[in-house]
């Protein structure tokens, strides 16, 4: 046998199986550019007619601020003055001040007593998660991949409750206590706002549970950042309930990173504890000076945000679309698998840059087009994507 290849990785059959299994995903060159609400299409001249244009409604730009040119000063000022990259862990001698004047910008954010960056939000979630040690971890069925890893690194018990159900939660909680020991750590984790199913978590409810059986909370505000006044958290008056906040710098805010806010001594843990934080070279300067700048932008993109999510959501569902959620992010339910890429491709041809999500991304009889407006977004662009959808949909036979 050759021991050299015995333990080896066939990868290619992998590939070959997702490909068998429609599963297996590739970068497409059109899409390069996307987090801005349009982009030429690559195959265009210099310029692009308005049929060449492509529309992007997928991206996680909520406000549209990842092509601010205000964005993208702050973010080269920074370049110049402190350098494209922070050089070394913040412990060693990565750590300047436009990482701490972003963390006291973000504190003040999240009504906190101080926050600290991460290089992703990935990176907050999964050091975050294992330096807290949990003895035993709540976690809504959708969360995120980071806060499943996360869990699952810390070697808790995890106990998975029903989607956005605090009656589901409470009860497991009562199960649960049955066998607890006195001095157990618990700890119930959920996003804010969940990406897929455009839904909010009842974090009221969520937190009188928490108080009730002693527990911490910590939610993820990944996609709740910079849209909401403080987040979900922020706009509910919760932050005094809620012992851990995260959030991103990278969907709303239009930069790169993750955070966390909370007291002085859950950072003070996390900067010692969290192995992504204390391992990891610092966030770069420029994307943590873009964030700071977003921040103070926010504000002044929601409303037009808002606008756009209503007439976009109105006239899917007077053509008949069902559209889940409540917030910002639309899911186009579809159901089977060929009917959304079918959706998906026909949208392409009309320059609607909005791919479709389906399983294992989400359940199985629940494919979707997942539409992200932003604040960007004209009406005519709105108008536009409304047209598109029509086209396809009956064409497609939805409509």
């Amino acid at each position: 046998m050759d021991h050299q290849h015995a333990h080896g990785f066939d990868l290619q059959t992998r590939l070959r199986e997702r490909e068998r299994a429609d599963l297996r995903r590739s970068l497409d060159p059109i899409e390069e550019v996307s987090a801005r609400a349009r982009v030429a299409d690559d195959s265009a001249g210099e310029t692009p007619s308005f049929d060449e244009e492509r529309l992007v409604f997928a991206a996680n730009n909520y406000l549209g601020l990842a092509g601010d040119e205000r964005v993208a000063t702050a973010a080269a000022e920074a370049a110049r003055e402190v350098g494209t990259g922070a050089g070394a862990s913040r412990l060693v001698v990565g750590d300047t001040p436009a990482h701490r004047s972003l963390e006291r910008r973000l504190a003040d954010e999240k009504d906190a007593e101080r926050a600290l960056a991460f290089s992703s939000g990935y990176a907050a979630n999964v050091g975050t998660i294992t330096a807290l040690d949990p003895d035993v971890i709540f976690s809504d069925e959708l969360n995120h991949a980071s806060i499943v890893d996360g869990a699952r690194l810390s070697g808790a018990d995890i106990v998975i409750y029903d989607h956005c159900d605090a009656n589901a939660l409470t009860e497991a909680m009562a199960d649960r206590a049955e066998i607890a020991e006195p001095d157990d750590s618990w700890l119930i984790i959920t996003d804010s706002v969940f990406s897929m199913d455009g839904d909010v978590a009842p974090l009221d409810a969520i937190c009188e549970a928490a108080t009730n059986y002693g527990a911490w909370t910590m939610v993820d505000e990944a996609h709740a950042t910079g849209v909401y006044d403080g987040g979900i958290v922020g706009e509910r008056g919760l932050t005094d309930r809620v012992d851990v906040q995260l959030g991103t710098l990278s969907k709303a805010l239009g930069a790169q990173g993750g955070f966390v806010a909370g007291d002085e001594t859950l950072v003070e843990h996390l900067l010692n504890a969290a192995r992504s934080f204390v391992f990891s070279t610092g966030l770069a300067p420029p994307a943590a000076a873009a964030a700071e700048r977003a921040l103070a932008l926010a504000s002044e993109r929601r409303d037009a945000l808002k606008t756009n999510v209503e007439r976009l959501r109105e006239g899917l569902e007077a053509m008949g679309y069902e559209v889940w959620g409540d917030t910002h992010i639309l899911p186009v339910v579809v159901g089977d698998r060929e009917a959304a890429l079918a959706l998906d491709d026909r949208l392409r041809e009309d320059g609607i840059v909005a791919p479709a999500i389906r399983p294992p991304t989400v359940p199985e009889g629940t494919s979707r087009i997942r539409l992200a407006p932003q604040a960007t977004h004209t009406a005519a662009d709105i108008d536009r994507c409304l047209a598109g959808f029509e086209a396809a949909g009956e064409e497609v036979g939805l409509l």
